[in-house]
């Protein structure tokens, strides 16, 4: 467990925290003028490798080569040229900051971030993290690297669930909820919905997907894997053989059927490693799924309605209403693929490159 304390001072910044990896969906832009929730569970924090914030170059900016030395691989609107390593955080799991007046920059409805730090220590006044808060956006605090540090301090820090466990008990994320957005002439209100953690895996593995497809066909299971990948996968790819296959692996599923070229696999929440095949499945591509998604398509668990008297048992699911489903078909993140897929190496090469331009223009006929 630690604590995060202002580099200036040394004043408590935070309360006692876990480390887990850091969410797919943490810098997601989602739908207009929806209330999105706390992205990181109270008591928990990540770390982003990558830079971020202010200040931005954009690309028409950048020197040549000098992309490619930062690890971007395809053309990006801006580059951050913000400090790496910040540390994001739950709202409720700070102490001892106060907002800094005349940087409380937003689009509508809260704190987007774009005026730079915007919470300072309170005991000293150095600014130290930025709170997001404002509609379609993840509400966080993004702790700045240089302007904290970590302490190690006293608590019982359980060890990291095993594949085996996490298969038992681990947390499954609903490929379905309701969306809620701000009150307006007719009052707050709320509609049914992919996940935007749904739509977010998705466009992180759909980048993966499309490498390891080397520019050949690929086909998914059946079922709820395929209308998350299938529809996407079928308009951005070549049609003909020879086909690739990509599916479901990890604990507790059977081996990785034979000849299979791609495997969905999770990503431990806590640690962040990828699932790893033994044998020769080792040999094909992992793609990585969150957890609680990955467990939601390799054991899914219908609601089937059955009779039932007096007071209906916990998990049943009622007949009358008909469960909720979304309008739409499944769309993939667009902002979370063209994140995913400038930092893979393989982007550099045409065909690749000519996806990416066709995401910029016409958003693929609204596969995004």
């Amino acid at each position: 467990m630690f604590v995060f304390v202002c580099a200036g001072c040394d004043a408590e910044l935070t309360t006692p925290l876990s480390e887990v990896c850091l969410p797919v969906h943490a810098h997601q832009t989602y739908g207009n003028g929806t209330q999105l929730a706390v992205l990181m569970e109270s008591g928990t924090f990540a770390v982003d490798p990558d830079p971020w914030g202010p200040p931005w170059r954009r690309w028409d900016e950048l020197e040549p080569g000098e992309a490619e030395a930062r690890g971007i691989h395809a053309p990006v609107h801006a580059l951050s040229y913000g400090p790496s390593g910040a540390t994001v955080i739950a709202p409720g799991d700070t102490r001892g900051t106060r907002l800094i007046p005349g940087r409380s920059g937003g689009f509508c409805c809260g704190l987007d971030g774009r005026d730079g730090l915007n919470l300072a220590c309170e005991a000293c006044g150095l600014p130290v993290a930025t709170r997001i808060d404002d509609c379609s956006l993840w509400q966080a605090v993004w702790l700045a690297p240089d302007a904290v540090c970590r302490r190690l301090v006293d608590g019982d820090d359980p060890a990291p669930f095993s594949w085996e466990q996490l298969a038992q008990q681990g947390q499954r994320t609903p490929p379905f909820e309701p969306i809620a957005t701000w009150g307006g002439r007719l009052g707050s209100s709320h509609y049914w919905s992919w996940s935007p953690v749904w739509e977010a895996a998705a466009g992180r593995a759909l980048a993966h997907v499309l490498v390891a497809s080397e520019g050949r066909p690929v086909k998914v299971p059946g079922g709820l894997t395929a209308d998350v990948f299938q529809r996407a996968l079928d308009a951005l790819l070549p049609a003909g053989p020879p086909v690739r296959h990509a599916v479901l692996a990890g604990p507790g599923l059977p081996a990785a059927e034979a000849g299979a070229d791609i495997l969905l696999v999770p990503v431990h929440p806590r640690t962040g490693r990828t699932w790893t095949p033994e044998g020769p499945a080792a040999a094909a591509y992992a793609v990585p799924l969150p957890l609680g998604v990955w467990l939601w398509l390799a054991f899914p668990r219908p609601l089937v309605p059955i009779p039932a008297s007096g007071v209906l048992p916990e998990g049943v699911l009622r007949d009358d209403p008909l469960p909720p489903r979304p309008m739409s078909l499944f769309r993939a993140d667009r902002g979370t693929f063209r994140h995913t897929m400038a930092r893979l190496p393989a982007a550099r090469s045409p065909w690749l490159r000519a996806i990416l331009e066709g995401v910029t223009q016409d958003m693929c006929a609204g596969l995004f």
